[in-house]
């Protein structure tokens, strides 16, 4: 067993999510507890400054090296106060906090199964808030910096969770969809596993036959940002979908913006706010006007694309549809979003991950924290029929502290 602090800040940059958690085993035969869990939310000035980031807003180097110190002050923050009360974690794995991402050039292309040569169209991804520097402030051995190794080896560098879901997560004779709704919906498609299978932890040498996942579109970034604009920045999300539900969607709307290039793109695919943020919203909210909406029915529109865009990429891109869905991130309490997922996609059932015994709150940052156990122990964490990567690979930098060699 090895102690582990995953950390995370997603797309909708609500805040650092720190899980201390047990891990034991490897891919074949990996348990997680969670002992504890907690978001710790950015103080508004630094928000602002990321989102602004997020939006294309030019840094000089010296704000580029301020903001990078301030985010990981606030991670290692983070990371010392979730496990004050407990027995010292020995590593940390921190994903960081995303401000650009941009997938592979020839991300279009129609086969998951074909992988691409790295070149000069791969992609790019960039998380602050560096590894070095939270392990000298913490004292523990720092893993970082995941996306890197899977985007050199010409993969997507996203999503990277959909390894510690077929591990965790895998039922006999049930598929599964495991559908994240961060700032941006990313999922995990298991294929049912015999009996068999799972009684002789035999995942790993399955890992390749069937498991799928992409990037869906936006979840509740275009949400948070009709939110703020709705309310002059009183408010920084719809809580439990309570808006968007007074509303009516407009069906329109929503079909037209379903043609935008991305829902018709093939996987392996990912995405950002470098495409659905304020640009994009703006253009939607142009879009509306000729609709006469009110507030309420442009959230409700909003919400409902959404729910089209992972309908849509599961009718379109899956082999077949699921037998249930689970969902997690900050999303998964959004009740009115979760109510017309659950109508769209009838008769599958929509339940959360937690009611399969994995947090919805911190699924993301267990998730970093077995990578990073992964990474230590030299098994690779990325799946190359997911990201387009040419082969499996080791995630992330180990960033160790001065105190470990002293």
């Amino acid at each position: 067993m090895v102690r582990v602090i995953g950390l995370i800040s997603g797309t909708s940059v609500d805040g650092i999510d720190a899980a201390l958690v047990d891990v034991v085993g490897s891919q074949t035969d990996l348990k997680v507890n969670l002992v504890a869990g907690k978001t710790f939310p950015y103080p508004a000035t630094l928000r602002s400054q990321i989102l602004s980031v997020c939006s294309g807003s030019a840094l000089s180097m010296v704000e580029f090296a301020e903001l990078d110190d301030a985010i990981a002050q606030e991670f290692a923050a983070a990371a010392l106060t979730i496990q004050a009360e407990y027995d010292k974690a020995e590593l940390i794995g921190s994903h960081g906090q995303t401000v650009y991402h941009r997938p592979p050039g020839n991300a279009e292309k129609s086969s998951v199964s074909a992988a691409h040569t790295p070149g000069s169209d791969m992609g790019y991804s960039l998380q602050l808030g560096r590894g070095a520097l939270i392990a000298q402030l913490t004292g523990i051995t720092t893993v970082s910096n995941f996306r890197s190794a899977d985007i050199a080896a010409g993969g997507q560098g996203a999503p990277l969770v959909p390894i510690v879901d077929a591990c965790l997560l895998a039922e006999p004779n049930r598929s599964l969809c495991i559908q994240n709704l961060g700032g941006i919906g990313n999922f995990t498609y298991l294929p049912a596993r015999r009996d068999e299978e799972l009684a002789d932890k035999s995942v790993v040498s399955h890992l390749g036959d069937g498991i799928l996942g992409w990037d869906t579109g936006p979840a509740n970034s275009l949400l948070d940002l009709a939110v703020e604009h709705f309310s002059d920045g009183a408010k920084t999300c719809d809580q439990g979908g309570a808006w968007a539900a007074s509303g009516t969607p407009c069906q329109a709307l929503v079909e037209n913006w379903l043609q935008q290039a991305f829902f018709l793109q093939a996987p392996p695919k990912s995405t950002g706010r470098e495409l659905f943020g304020v640009d994009y919203f703006n253009r939607c909210l142009v879009e509306a006007q000729g609709y006469n909406l009110s507030p309420a029915d442009v959230l409700a529109t909003l919400t409902e694309l959404t729910v089209a865009s992972i309908v849509h990429s599961y009718q379109t891109f899956l082999p077949q549809m699921p037998d249930r869905v689970l969902l997690c991130g900050g999303g998964s309490h959004n009740l009115y979003l979760k109510r017309r997922l659950q109508a769209q996609l009838h008769p599958v059932q929509v339940l959360t991950t937690s009611e399969a015994g994995l947090s919805v709150d911190f699924k993301e940052a267990i998730t970093f924290a077995v990578l990073a156990a992964w990474r230590v122990r030299g098994i690779p964490g990325n799946l190359p029929q997911v990201t387009g990567a040419c082969a499996p690979v080791l995630l992330g930098e180990i960033n160790s502290c001065w105190h470990s060699w002293a």
